[in-house]
Protein backbone atom coordinates (compact mmCIF):
# COMPACT_ATOMS: atom_id res chain seq x y z
CA UNK A 1 0.00 0.00 0.00
CA UNK A 2 2.80 2.67 0.20
CA UNK A 3 3.27 2.82 -3.12
CA UNK A 4 -0.20 3.48 -3.60
CA UNK A 5 -0.45 6.33 -1.10
CA UNK A 6 2.82 7.59 -2.76
CA UNK A 7 0.81 7.69 -6.18
CA UNK A 8 -2.51 9.37 -4.93
CA UNK A 9 -0.34 11.92 -2.75
CA UNK A 10 1.79 12.62 -6.12
CA UNK A 11 -1.60 12.93 -7.56
CA UNK A 12 -3.34 15.12 -4.87
CA UNK A 13 -0.26 17.80 -5.54
CA UNK A 14 -0.62 17.59 -9.64
CA UNK A 15 -4.32 18.57 -8.91
CA UNK A 16 -3.23 21.04 -6.46
CA UNK A 17 -0.60 22.79 -8.67
CA UNK A 18 -3.12 22.42 -11.59
CA UNK A 19 -5.81 24.24 -9.77
CA UNK A 20 -3.11 26.95 -8.16
CA UNK A 21 -1.88 28.10 -11.21
CA UNK A 22 -4.06 27.40 -14.43
CA UNK A 23 -5.61 30.04 -15.47
CA UNK A 24 -7.95 29.00 -18.35
CA UNK A 25 -11.58 28.40 -17.86
CA UNK A 26 -11.60 25.83 -20.59
CA UNK A 27 -9.13 23.57 -19.09
CA UNK A 28 -10.88 23.64 -16.19
CA UNK A 29 -13.70 22.72 -18.07
CA UNK A 30 -12.06 19.97 -19.47
CA UNK A 31 -10.59 18.84 -16.44
CA UNK A 32 -13.61 18.75 -14.41
CA UNK A 33 -15.31 16.37 -17.01
CA UNK A 34 -12.21 14.16 -16.91
CA UNK A 35 -12.30 13.92 -12.89
CA UNK A 36 -16.19 12.81 -13.01
CA UNK A 37 -15.37 10.26 -15.58
CA UNK A 38 -12.44 8.97 -13.39
CA UNK A 39 -14.98 8.58 -10.64
CA UNK A 40 -17.17 6.69 -12.44
CA UNK A 41 -14.48 4.20 -13.76
CA UNK A 42 -12.72 4.37 -10.20
CA UNK A 43 -16.31 2.09 -9.68
CA UNK A 44 -16.29 -0.09 -12.76
CA UNK A 45 -12.52 -1.25 -12.57
CA UNK A 46 -13.53 -2.71 -8.68
CA UNK A 47 -16.54 -4.21 -11.17
CA UNK A 48 -14.52 -5.42 -14.13
CA UNK A 49 -10.90 -5.37 -12.98
CA UNK A 50 -11.54 -6.73 -9.22
CA UNK A 51 -15.09 -8.90 -9.39
CA UNK A 52 -14.68 -9.74 -13.33
CA UNK A 53 -18.41 -8.35 -14.29
CA UNK A 54 -18.52 -6.52 -17.27
CA UNK A 55 -21.79 -3.38 -17.50
CA UNK A 56 -22.71 -1.74 -20.44
CA UNK A 57 -25.40 -0.05 -18.28
CA UNK A 58 -23.41 2.56 -16.44
CA UNK A 59 -24.21 5.45 -18.64
CA UNK A 60 -27.66 4.90 -17.28
CA UNK A 61 -26.86 5.49 -13.38
CA UNK A 62 -24.56 8.37 -14.63
CA UNK A 63 -27.83 10.01 -15.86
CA UNK A 64 -30.23 9.08 -13.17
CA UNK A 65 -27.82 10.63 -10.74
CA UNK A 66 -27.86 14.20 -13.29
CA UNK A 67 -31.62 13.80 -13.45
CA UNK A 68 -32.79 13.21 -10.36
CA UNK A 69 -30.73 15.98 -8.67
CA UNK A 70 -31.61 18.51 -11.94
CA UNK A 71 -35.38 17.52 -12.00
CA UNK A 72 -35.48 17.95 -7.52
CA UNK A 73 -33.86 21.24 -7.87
CA UNK A 74 -34.90 22.95 -10.40
CA UNK A 75 -39.05 21.41 -10.65
CA UNK A 76 -39.39 20.90 -6.87
CA UNK A 77 -36.82 23.57 -5.33
CA UNK A 78 -34.82 21.30 -3.57
CA UNK A 79 -31.52 22.46 -2.19
CA UNK A 80 -28.38 21.17 -4.32
CA UNK A 81 -27.05 18.96 -1.22
CA UNK A 82 -30.22 17.20 0.00
CA UNK A 83 -31.23 16.50 -4.04
CA UNK A 84 -27.58 14.97 -4.37
CA UNK A 85 -28.20 12.26 -1.51
CA UNK A 86 -31.67 11.65 -3.00
CA UNK A 87 -29.91 11.13 -6.51
CA UNK A 88 -27.63 8.51 -4.38
CA UNK A 89 -30.63 6.90 -2.96
CA UNK A 90 -32.25 6.77 -6.20
CA UNK A 91 -29.49 5.45 -8.05
CA UNK A 92 -29.03 2.45 -5.45
CA UNK A 93 -32.47 1.39 -5.75
CA UNK A 94 -32.21 1.29 -9.46
CA UNK A 95 -28.60 -0.60 -9.26
CA UNK A 96 -30.31 -2.99 -6.46
CA UNK A 97 -33.45 -3.89 -9.07
CA UNK A 98 -31.41 -4.63 -12.02
CA UNK A 99 -28.52 -5.75 -9.70
CA UNK A 100 -30.33 -8.68 -8.23
CA UNK A 101 -31.46 -10.60 -11.16
CA UNK A 102 -29.08 -9.60 -13.66
CA UNK A 103 -25.93 -10.26 -11.74
CA UNK A 104 -27.11 -13.88 -11.59
CA UNK A 105 -25.88 -14.06 -15.07
CA UNK A 106 -22.81 -14.19 -16.40
CA UNK A 107 -19.90 -13.25 -18.91
CA UNK A 108 -22.38 -11.80 -22.24
CA UNK A 109 -25.46 -12.36 -20.88
CA UNK A 110 -24.65 -10.10 -17.94
CA UNK A 111 -23.19 -7.25 -20.37
CA UNK A 112 -26.40 -7.53 -22.40
CA UNK A 113 -28.48 -7.54 -19.51
CA UNK A 114 -27.07 -3.84 -18.61
CA UNK A 115 -26.95 -2.78 -21.56
CA UNK A 116 -30.99 -3.34 -21.83
CA UNK A 117 -31.05 -1.47 -18.85
CA UNK A 118 -29.39 1.71 -20.50
CA UNK A 119 -31.08 1.30 -23.28
CA UNK A 120 -34.23 2.05 -21.13
CA UNK A 121 -33.44 4.86 -18.90
CA UNK A 122 -32.42 6.45 -21.94
CA UNK A 123 -35.40 5.98 -23.71
CA UNK A 124 -37.10 7.42 -20.17
CA UNK A 125 -35.17 10.38 -20.37
CA UNK A 126 -36.13 11.18 -23.60
CA UNK A 127 -39.36 10.28 -23.79
CA UNK A 128 -40.99 11.73 -20.45
CA UNK A 129 -40.87 15.47 -21.82
CA UNK A 130 -42.64 16.60 -18.60
CA UNK A 131 -40.30 15.94 -15.95
CA UNK A 132 -36.96 15.65 -18.01
CA UNK A 133 -37.11 18.00 -20.61
CA UNK A 134 -37.02 15.25 -23.71
CA UNK A 135 -34.79 15.55 -26.21
CA UNK A 136 -34.50 19.23 -25.58
CA UNK A 137 -32.55 18.63 -22.24
CA UNK A 138 -33.38 20.14 -18.51
CA UNK A 139 -32.48 23.72 -18.01
CA UNK A 140 -32.40 25.92 -14.65
CA UNK A 141 -30.26 23.51 -12.99
CA UNK A 142 -28.57 25.71 -10.34
CA UNK A 143 -25.25 25.67 -8.96
CA UNK A 144 -24.00 23.07 -6.50
CA UNK A 145 -23.95 24.84 -2.69
CA UNK A 146 -22.30 23.19 0.08
CA UNK A 147 -21.89 24.53 3.65
CA UNK A 148 -23.13 28.19 2.80
CA UNK A 149 -20.79 28.54 -0.47
CA UNK A 150 -22.44 28.43 -3.68
CA UNK A 151 -19.35 27.08 -6.16
CA UNK A 152 -20.01 29.60 -9.31
CA UNK A 153 -16.39 29.16 -11.00
CA UNK A 154 -14.93 26.13 -13.03
CA UNK A 155 -12.01 26.46 -10.66
CA UNK A 156 -14.11 26.40 -7.53
CA UNK A 157 -15.50 22.72 -9.09
CA UNK A 158 -12.09 21.68 -9.82
CA UNK A 159 -10.66 21.66 -6.19
CA UNK A 160 -14.27 20.36 -5.06
CA UNK A 161 -14.10 17.48 -8.00
CA UNK A 162 -10.60 16.64 -7.15
CA UNK A 163 -10.95 16.27 -3.66
CA UNK A 164 -13.82 13.68 -3.96
CA UNK A 165 -11.83 11.54 -6.44
CA UNK A 166 -9.10 11.50 -4.10
CA UNK A 167 -11.21 10.75 -1.36
CA UNK A 168 -12.90 7.59 -3.76
CA UNK A 169 -9.74 6.81 -4.89
CA UNK A 170 -8.30 5.96 -1.10
CA UNK A 171 -11.53 4.09 -0.67
CA UNK A 172 -11.30 1.92 -3.54
CA UNK A 173 -7.40 1.04 -2.77
CA UNK A 174 -8.66 -0.16 1.01
CA UNK A 175 -11.71 -2.04 -0.38
CA UNK A 176 -9.30 -3.42 -2.81
CA UNK A 177 -6.60 -4.52 -0.27
CA UNK A 178 -9.23 -5.98 2.55
CA UNK A 179 -10.69 -9.15 2.65
CA UNK A 180 -13.42 -8.10 0.88
CA UNK A 181 -11.14 -6.99 -1.91
CA UNK A 182 -9.26 -10.41 -2.00
CA UNK A 183 -12.63 -12.02 -1.79
CA UNK A 184 -13.57 -10.54 -4.99
CA UNK A 185 -10.21 -11.39 -6.68
CA UNK A 186 -10.86 -15.11 -5.92
CA UNK A 187 -14.68 -14.30 -7.41
CA UNK A 188 -12.40 -13.17 -10.55
CA UNK A 189 -10.72 -16.05 -11.20
CA UNK A 190 -12.80 -18.65 -10.15
CA UNK A 191 -16.86 -18.59 -9.15
CA UNK A 192 -17.12 -21.95 -8.17
CA UNK A 193 -13.44 -22.03 -6.21
CA UNK A 194 -15.17 -18.67 -4.07
CA UNK A 195 -17.95 -20.53 -3.60
CA UNK A 196 -16.16 -23.69 -2.44
CA UNK A 197 -14.16 -21.11 -0.07
CA UNK A 198 -17.39 -19.99 1.65
CA UNK A 199 -18.44 -16.83 0.21
CA UNK A 200 -21.31 -15.83 -0.57
CA UNK A 201 -20.61 -15.00 -4.45
CA UNK A 202 -24.12 -13.32 -5.04
CA UNK A 203 -23.73 -10.87 -2.39
CA UNK A 204 -19.87 -9.80 -2.93
CA UNK A 205 -21.06 -9.28 -6.88
CA UNK A 206 -24.20 -7.07 -5.40
CA UNK A 207 -21.92 -5.22 -3.28
CA UNK A 208 -19.66 -3.95 -5.74
CA UNK A 209 -22.13 -3.25 -8.22
CA UNK A 210 -23.62 -1.21 -5.38
CA UNK A 211 -20.80 0.74 -4.73
CA UNK A 212 -19.77 1.26 -8.72
CA UNK A 213 -23.41 2.57 -9.57
CA UNK A 214 -23.22 4.81 -6.53
CA UNK A 215 -19.93 6.63 -7.80
CA UNK A 216 -21.53 6.92 -11.22
CA UNK A 217 -24.76 8.40 -9.68
CA UNK A 218 -22.26 11.12 -7.38
CA UNK A 219 -20.95 11.42 -11.00
CA UNK A 220 -24.14 12.92 -12.40
CA UNK A 221 -25.61 14.56 -9.67
CA UNK A 222 -21.51 16.68 -9.81
CA UNK A 223 -22.29 16.96 -13.37
CA UNK A 224 -25.93 18.11 -13.29
CA UNK A 225 -25.13 20.86 -11.03
CA UNK A 226 -21.24 21.85 -12.69
CA UNK A 227 -23.13 22.31 -16.02
CA UNK A 228 -26.64 23.39 -15.27
CA UNK A 229 -28.20 21.76 -17.89
CA UNK A 230 -28.07 18.04 -18.76
CA UNK A 231 -30.07 16.38 -22.11
CA UNK A 232 -30.13 12.55 -22.54
CA UNK A 233 -27.30 12.63 -25.11
CA UNK A 234 -24.88 12.51 -22.75
CA UNK A 235 -26.17 9.61 -21.14
CA UNK A 236 -26.45 7.02 -24.31
CA UNK A 237 -25.34 3.77 -24.75
CA UNK A 238 -22.12 4.54 -26.46
CA UNK A 239 -21.41 6.80 -23.40
CA UNK A 240 -21.58 3.23 -21.51
CA UNK A 241 -19.22 1.84 -24.40
CA UNK A 242 -16.40 4.35 -23.78
CA UNK A 243 -16.16 4.03 -19.97
CA UNK A 244 -15.74 0.25 -20.51
CA UNK A 245 -12.86 1.45 -22.83
CA UNK A 246 -11.72 3.27 -20.81
CA UNK A 247 -11.20 0.98 -17.99
CA UNK A 248 -9.79 -1.62 -20.64
CA UNK A 249 -7.18 0.28 -22.48
CA UNK A 250 -5.46 1.59 -19.11
CA UNK A 251 -5.53 -2.04 -17.53
CA UNK A 252 -8.55 -3.72 -16.28
CA UNK A 253 -7.03 -5.00 -13.07
CA UNK A 254 -5.57 -1.40 -12.15
CA UNK A 255 -7.50 1.16 -10.44
CA UNK A 256 -4.69 3.93 -11.78
CA UNK A 257 -4.49 2.16 -15.43
CA UNK A 258 -8.60 2.56 -15.17
CA UNK A 259 -7.74 6.45 -14.02
CA UNK A 260 -4.91 6.77 -16.86
CA UNK A 261 -7.32 5.18 -19.36
CA UNK A 262 -9.68 8.29 -18.93
CA UNK A 263 -7.33 10.79 -19.03
CA UNK A 264 -6.38 9.27 -22.55
CA UNK A 265 -9.77 9.17 -23.89
CA UNK A 266 -10.65 12.51 -22.29
CA UNK A 267 -7.88 14.63 -23.16
CA UNK A 268 -6.97 12.71 -26.62
CA UNK A 269 -9.80 14.15 -28.64
CA UNK A 270 -9.31 17.77 -27.66
CA UNK A 271 -5.28 17.76 -28.74
CA UNK A 272 -6.11 15.96 -31.56
CA UNK A 273 -8.47 18.60 -33.04
CA UNK A 274 -5.64 19.89 -34.46
CA UNK A 275 -5.87 17.23 -37.34
CA UNK A 276 -9.51 18.72 -37.82
CA UNK A 277 -11.18 16.25 -40.36
CA UNK A 278 -8.95 13.42 -39.39
CA UNK A 279 -9.03 13.60 -35.70
CA UNK A 280 -11.72 10.39 -35.02
CA UNK A 281 -9.25 9.00 -37.74
CA UNK A 282 -5.79 9.67 -35.99
CA UNK A 283 -7.77 8.84 -32.59
CA UNK A 284 -8.93 5.23 -33.29
CA UNK A 285 -5.21 4.40 -34.93
CA UNK A 286 -4.07 5.21 -31.59
CA UNK A 287 -6.50 3.23 -29.81
CA UNK A 288 -5.77 0.20 -32.10
CA UNK A 289 -1.95 0.30 -31.39
CA UNK A 290 -2.77 0.60 -27.81
CA UNK A 291 -4.62 -3.26 -27.96
CA UNK A 292 -1.84 -4.17 -30.56
CA UNK A 293 1.51 -3.20 -28.54
CA UNK A 294 0.18 -2.95 -25.05
CA UNK A 295 -2.61 -5.75 -24.69
CA UNK A 296 -2.55 -5.60 -20.78
CA UNK A 297 -3.23 -2.20 -20.72
CA UNK A 298 -1.56 1.37 -20.50
CA UNK A 299 -0.42 1.40 -16.69
CA UNK A 300 0.88 -2.50 -17.21
CA UNK A 301 1.99 -1.60 -20.63
CA UNK A 302 3.99 1.01 -19.36
CA UNK A 303 5.72 -0.13 -16.35
CA UNK A 304 6.98 -3.10 -18.20
CA UNK A 305 8.60 -1.07 -20.92
CA UNK A 306 10.36 0.88 -18.17
CA UNK A 307 11.66 -1.65 -16.25
CA UNK A 308 12.81 -3.11 -19.38
CA UNK A 309 14.93 0.03 -20.69
CA UNK A 310 16.03 0.47 -17.00
CA UNK A 311 17.10 -2.88 -16.99
CA UNK A 312 19.16 -2.23 -20.99
CA UNK A 313 20.76 0.47 -18.75
CA UNK A 314 22.02 -1.63 -16.20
Amino acid sequence: MKNHYFALTLLAGVLLGIGLFNKNDYYFNVLNILLLKGLIVVGLSLLMGYAGQVSLGHAAFYGLGAYTSGILTAKYGWSPLSALLAAQGVTLLAALIIGIPALRLKGHYLAMATLGFGVIVYVIFKEMIDLTGGPSGLVGIPPLELLGHTFLESRQYFFLFALILVLAILFALHLAHSPFGRALLALHDSEAATMALGYDTGRLKLIVFLISAALAGLAGSLYAHFAMFISPTSFTFLHSVKFVTMVVIGGVASLWGALLGAALLSVLPEILTVFEDYDVLVFGTILVAIMIFLPEGLFKGLGNLFYRLKKCKN
